[in-house]
């Protein structure tokens, strides 16, 4: 089974995981907006990216694993906006592709590995311990939404293969 995890936002990542194996984790595709170059997600090329990684699987083969996010306390109205948006794309695009949706909670996935009330940088240092052999890719500190995508998926494969 293919798990595709999401980490949403403009600086959210992509991870592509099959039985308990990281095959590729990709930062989100973003484009420039309007006059002050601002950035946004860009939902053709993330149909495009997912589309090449699933041209040969049938949907029961594949999940999706969106974190499910919410505003959060000092963000400004305009970044909510543009974070729900982003959000907003990444469902539309998955349900467009009829692909089979789930929503995880932070909370929920962080207890798992023990990251609730720990630095941001915790899960890029987690993810490393338990997939050693993909640590080049998580060598800086902005990789921290790989190591969350990676996580959300492994989170999934552990806790939910079992069911499907």
């Amino acid at each position: 089974m293919l798990i595709i995890s999401i980490d949403p936002g403009i600086s959210g990542s992509i991870c592509f995981f099959n039985d308990g194996k990281i095959l590729e984790v990709i930062e989100m595709p973003t484009m420039t907006d309007g006059k002050k170059n601002k950035k946004q997600v860009n939902g053709s090329q993330i149909f495009n990216e997912i589309s090449k990684r699933i041209n040969n699987l049938q949907n029961d083969d594949i999940r999706v694993v969106i974190e499910q996010v919410s505003a959060m306390p000092g963000q400004g109205v305009t970044s909510m906006f543009n974070f729900g948006q982003s959000f907003g794309i990444l469902k539309g695009i998955c349900s467009a592709m009829q692909l089979p949706v789930y929503f995880i909670r932070p909370a929920k996935w962080k207890k798992y590995f023990n990251l609730i009330n720990s630095q941001k940088d915790a899960s890029r240092t987690r993810a490393i311990e338990i997939f050693p052999y993909f640590s080049s890719q998580l060598s800086k500190k902005k990789d921290t939404n790989k190591a969350d995508a990676i996580l959300i998926a492994s989170f999934y494969y552990e806790t939910y293969k079992i069911k499907d």
